[in-house]
């Protein structure tokens, strides 16, 4: 599946689930934008080294989520969106009662209204394309809940919500919308915080993982970035044009229990 000719945006891209979907649409021939919220000579050297090893352009472009004028900035500055991947995304846990405003009110910006504000300021770009793919990085929480996690179920659920909408608006058009709902994800964070997990419960690496993390992912296996980066990719082709509105659950069957 060549994406050759292709620029994909993918916001929170410069670690995790953001880096390991930017990296198969590199292999994939799409040139691509890389962003965070930082402007570190090491965010502007890794999609330097991106583009080299896969032949494209790459460039990296500073917006903070929070933002919703910098979010259209980064999708102005880029110049072209025929891709765009919504996958920012912030967390915080604490009972309702106990939320803090500010943590609520960050994550509803940067999970959700973030993704309102980048599709916004892309359609008009793939509408004069003739051609574009918005893939929102949902989650599990999308269709399903946690306890103590109310201002990310909210903002994934709306994710999805918009994600239908947005296929709506755009079903009679070379244009397509979904949105991809992993379960746990094997990134550099979480993978850092497997040997403070083996501490706490007294287990070794695959016991914490089986019984501890992986708790409601039935396959007791992460879900990997590449994966994400993979289903992506297909999302974006031609096979997938008839795919619009709907998720995609990579999350090893935890939806299906």
């Amino acid at each position: 599946m060549s994406l050759k000719g292709k620029t994909a945006v993918i916001t929170g891209s410069n670690s995790g689930i953001g880096l390991g979907v930017a990296r198969e649409l590199a292999r994939a021939g799409a040139d691509v934008v890389l962003n965070s919220f930082t402007d570190r000579p090491e965010d502007h050297a890794l999609a330097a080294a991106l583009g080299a090893e896969f032949g494209v352009t790459a460039r990296y472009i500073k917006a903070d989520m929070s933002q919703g004028a910098e979010c259209r900035a980064l999708v102005a500055q880029a110049g072209r969106c025929d891709i765009l991947v919504n996958n920012a995304g912030i967390q915080h846990v604490a009972p309702v009662d106990q939320f803090p405003v500010e943590k609520w009110d960050a994550i509803i910006a940067i999970n959700l209204s973030s993704a309102f504000h980048t599709t916004a300021a892309a359609l008009p770009l793939m509408r004069a394309a003739g051609w574009g793919r918005v893939v929102n990085i949902a989650s599990a929480h999308g269709l399903t809940a946690s306890p103590f996690k109310s201002a990310y179920v909210a903002a994934k659920h709306g994710i999805v919500g918009f994600t239908k909408t947005v296929a709506l608006e755009t079903a009679e058009e070379p244009i397509t919308c979904n949105a991809i709902c992993p379960g746990y994800v094997l990134t550099p964070l979480v993978e850092a915080q497997i040997p403070d997990q083996m501490k706490v419960h007294g287990m070794d690496r695959e016991t914490v993982i089986r019984e501890v993390m992986l708790t409601r992912q039935p396959s007791k296996q992460f879900a990997t970035v590449e994966q994400l980066g993979g289903t992506t990719v297909f999302l974006c082709s031609e096979a997938a044009a008839q795919i619009t509105g709907t998720t995609i659950s990579v999350d090893g069957g935890w939806t299906a229990l």
